[in-house]
C-alpha cells in the first residue's frame, strides 16, 4: 500500500512538475480564472447575436471578425515580442481585453446593444488577441526555471484551457437563462484582474539586451521568415499545422449541422458532441503533461494526426449518437495532442532571439488560418454536403501525416544536435533524434 501511495504521489509530481516554477504557478492560477471568463463570454456573445438577429450569417460574421486579425497582425506581434519586455506587453493586452469585456457589458446592461456594437467589439478583441497569443506563447519559456519542464508547462496550459472550455459554457448557460448575457460579460471583465495580478507579482530574470535587437520591422519579419523557412524541422511543422488547421479543424463548424440533420437532435445533442470533443482534448493534454521529455514527439505527431483524421471520418459517416460521441472524443484527443506536441518541439528547438517571431508564425498557422478553413468548409458543405466535406478534410490530414512521416528521418537528423547540446538526450533513443552521427547545423542555426 505504501509503495502504491508513493508511486501515485510521484506520478502526480511528474504530472505537475512545471509548477515548481513560482512564476508559472502564478500564471496558471491567474489564467485559469480568466479562461473560464473567456469561454463564458464566447458562449454568451454567440447566444446574444442569435437572440437579437436570428441570423446564422451574422454569427459567422462575428466569428470571422474575432479571428481574422490574428492572420493579419500576429507576425507584427512576434517582432514586438522579440524586441520588448513580454510581461509588459501582456499586461497591456490583458488590460485592453478587460476593457473590451467591460464595454460589451455596458452596452448590454444599458439595453442599447445593437449588432454593430458586437461586431466592432468582436473586431477589437480579435486585434488584442492577435498580439496577445504569440506574445503569451513566447513568454512561457521565461516563466519556467527548468527548460526540461517546458513541454509539461505547455501541456498544463492546454489542460487549463480545455478545463475552462468545459466549465465556462456551463456557467454561461445558467447565467444567460437566469439573469441574461450581461452578467457573463461583467464576470469576464473582472476575471482579467487575476491575470494582471499574477503578471505583476512575477519575479523574472532579465533577458540579455543583445537578444533584443531593434531594426526595421519589415527587416525583422523577413529575418524571422528566412529563419523559420530555412530550417527544415520548423518549416515542416508549421506547414503541417497550417494544413490541418485549414482542412481538418473546421469540423467543429459543422457539428451543429450533424446534431440537427444527421443525428436528429437539438441543442442538447450539440452540447453533448462539443463536450465529447472537449473531454478528448483535455485527456490529450493530461497525457502530454505526464510525458517526461520532448523525445518521441515526432512519432506522436504522426499518430495523433491519424487519430484525428480517423475520428472526424467516422463522425462524418456515423448516424449513431454513441459512435459520434466516441469519434469526436478521439478527434479532440488527436487535435489537441498534435497541436501541443508541435508547440513543444518548436519552443524547444528555436533560437531565443527568434522565439517571438516563430511563435507568431505558429499562431498564424494554427489560429489565423482557421477562419479561412471555416469559410471553406461552410461553402463546400452547401455544395457537396457536410459528410463529404469532412471526409475530404480527413483525407487531406492523412496525406499531410504521410508526407511528414517520410520527412521525419531528416527532421531527426537536424534536431538531434540541438537536443544533445541542451542535455535533453545523451545517447541515441527513440523519438525526434536519429540513430546516426550528429550532423552540424548551419552556422546561423547553431
Amino acid at each position: 500500500m505504501t509503495n502504491s501511495t508513493e508511486t501515485n504521489i510521484s506520478g502526480i509530481k511528474n504530472l505537475l512538475r512545471a509548477l515548481r516554477s513560482r512564476n508559472y504557478r502564478l500564471f496558471l492560477a491567474g489564467q485559469s480564472v480568466s479562461m473560464v471568463g473567456t469561454w463564458m463570454q464566447q458562449v454568451a456573445m454567440s447566444w446574444l447575436v442569435y437572440r437579437i438577429t436570428g441570423s446564422v450569417f451574422l454569427l459567422g460574421v462575428v466569428g470571422f471578425t474575432s479571428q481574422i486579425p490574428t492572420f493579419l497582425f500576429a507576425p507584427v506581434a512576434g517582432v514586438l515580442a522579440d524586441r520588448w519586455n513580454r510581461r509588459r506587453l501582456l499586461i497591456i493586452t490583458q488590460a485592453l481585453a478587460m476593457l473590451q469585456a467591460a464595454l460589451l457589458a455596458a452596452v448590454v446592461l444599458s439595453g442599447t446593444v445593437q449588432v454593430w456594437h458586437i461586431v466592432v467589439l468582436s473586431l477589437l478583441l480579435g486585434v488584442v488577441n492577435a498580439f496577445d497569443i504569440p506574445i503569451r506563447q513566447s513568454f512561457v519559456v521565461e516563466m519556467v526555471y527548468q527548460r526540461e519542464d517546458l513541454g509539461n508547462a505547455i501541456a498544463l496550459n492546454s489542460s487549463m484551457v480545455n478545463g475552462a472550455r468545459l466549465i465556462g459554457p456551463a456557467i454561461a448557460g445558467l447565467l444567460v437563462a437566469s439573469v441574461g448575457e450581461g452578467a457573463c460579460f461583467v464576470l469576464n471583465s473582472i476575471s482579467y484582474l487575476a491575470v494582471l495580478v499574477a503578471l505583476v507579482a512575477m519575479r523574472l530574470n532579465p533577458i540579455p539586451q543583445h537578444l533584443k535587437q531593434r531594426r526595421n520591422v519589415f527587416h525583422e519579419l523577413r529575418e524571422g521568415f528566412t529563419y523559420a523557412y530555412g530550417f527544415g524541422p520548423i518549416r515542416s511543422i508549421l506547414l503541417l499545422i497550417a494544413l490541418v488547421s485549414l482542412t481538418g479543424m473546421p469540423y467543429a463548424v459543422l457539428i451543429p449541422v450533424f446534431a440537427k440533420e444527421v443525428l436528429h437532435g437539438g441543442a442538447h445533442t450539440f452540447g453533448f458532441l462539443m463536450t465529447a470533443s472537449g473531454c478528448g482534448a483535455l485527456a490529450g493534454t493530461v497525457y502530454l503533461a505526464s510525458r517526461k521529455s520532448v523525445v518521441g514527439l515526432g512519432k506522436l505527431i504522426i499518430f495523433t494526426i491519424f487519430l484525428f483524421a480517423v475520428g472526424i471520418a467516422i463522425f462524418a459517416v456515423s448516424s449513431n449518437i454513441f459512435l459520434s460521441l466516441v469519434s469526436l472524443c478521439a478527434a479532440g484527443f488527436g487535435a489537441m495532442t498534435f497541436a501541443a506536441s508541435c508547440n513543444t518541439i518548436l519552443q524547444t528547438i528555436l533560437e531565443e532571439k527568434m522565439r517571438g517571431r516563430v511563435m507568431s508564425f505558429f499562431t498564424v498557422a494554427f489560429v489565423g488560418i482557421a477562419p479561412f478553413g471555416s469559410f471553406g468548409a461552410g461553402a463546400m458543405a452547401d455544395i457537396i454536403g457536410p459528410r463529404n466535406t469532412l471526409l475530404i478534410g480527413a483525407a487531406c490530414c492523412l496525406v499531410g501525416a504521410v508526407m511528414f512521416a517520410r520527412y521525419l528521418p531528416n527532421i531527426r537528423e537536424k534536431v538531434r544536435p540541438i537536443y544533445v547540446k541542451m542535455g535533453i538526450i545523451k545517447e541515441v533513443a527513440e523519438g525526434m533524434e536519429a540513430a546516426a552521427e550528429q550532423p552540424q547545423l548551419p552556422d546561423e542555426y547553431a
